[in-house]
């Protein structure tokens, strides 16, 4: 993620957070379930995946504090 990406999500309302927060971690069930039956050719997106949901995480956490 790019810092302005960064950026609109610090300026998302928590429902959207949610909601975006729920579709990268089917993503990366998915990608992971891919990964182990070898379809997956880039595992590093697997990697990008869980940094968005890490940011998403520390965002939402911020917000309620």
């Amino acid at each position: 993620m790019k810092k302005l990406e960064i950026q609109q999500l610090k300026t998302k309302p928590m429902p959207e957070l949610t909601k975006q927060l729920e579709e990268y971690r089917e993503k990366l069930r998915t990608l992971q379930f891919d990964l182990v039956q070898g379809k997956v050719k880039n595992v590093s997106e697997i990697k990008k995946i869980k940094k968005a949901i890490a940011r998403i995480l520390t965002i939402i956490n911020q917000t309620q504090t």
